[in-house]
């Protein structure tokens, strides 16, 4: 019977998602991975190398899923709201997204993996925002850039420290469909024209 090889490798970068996002890439243990994905782990450094190189497979797998999930396109960019919105629903579906992000940054130093892709799609993400400010759909009190960076951070917020939400707005803070309820208003008040 034939090795299926992409099925593994699915299986690895699956199982390295919640061990990298749950330990960070000096705590993740490939022992685990394999066991988890139910190969062995010398598979691990056949299809990746080593344990940085699937650290950087998981991230650019992880980051892909998003970019598809939440475009920003030039119409999208007229109600940052809803996109705020969009992207809160994908945090909620995939929490440990955030997570992966604070490890890259803890981890490499803050070197970004697959950092010239990464740049031109959020590039992409601040053209369509730059277009919006020049049809007056949206402020044009900060640059396009500080704005699609505020949103983000608008929305990222709330995964980052849920302890802080709970603190601040209480127990109602921690249900879902107010929070984001909330980013979407906030969002669209801070980037109304």
């Amino acid at each position: 019977m034939a090795w299926d090889t992409e099925a593994t490798r699915r299986r690895l970068l699956d199982a390295a998602v919640e061990e990298f996002a749950e330990h960070g890439p000096a705590g993740a243990r490939v022992d685990r991975i394999a066991r988890s994905a139910g190969v062995n782990k010398e598979r691990i450094y056949q299809y990746f190398g080593d344990k940085e190189g699937l650290f950087r497979a998981v991230l650019e797998q992880e980051l892909q899923r998003l970019a598809a999930a939440v475009p920003l396109t030039q119409d999208q960019a007229t109600d940052l709201g809803e996109y705020a919105g969009r992207l809160f629903d994908h945090h909620t579906d995939h929490p440990h997204f955030i997570r992966l992000l604070h490890w890259e940054g803890l981890a490499t130093g803050g070197e970004a993996v697959a950092a010239a892709k990464r740049t031109a799609l959020q590039h992409e993400k601040v053209a369509a925002i730059a277009d919006a400010q020049k049809r007056g759909l949206v402020t044009r009190a900060v640059s396009a850039g500080q704005l699609l960076y505020g949103v983000m951070a608008l929305v990222d917020w709330w995964f980052v420290a849920p302890h802080v939400v709970r603190m601040t707005v209480g127990a109602d803070g921690v249900e879902r469909t107010a929070q984001r309820a909330a980013v979407v208003e906030l969002a669209r008040r801070m980037t109304a024209p």
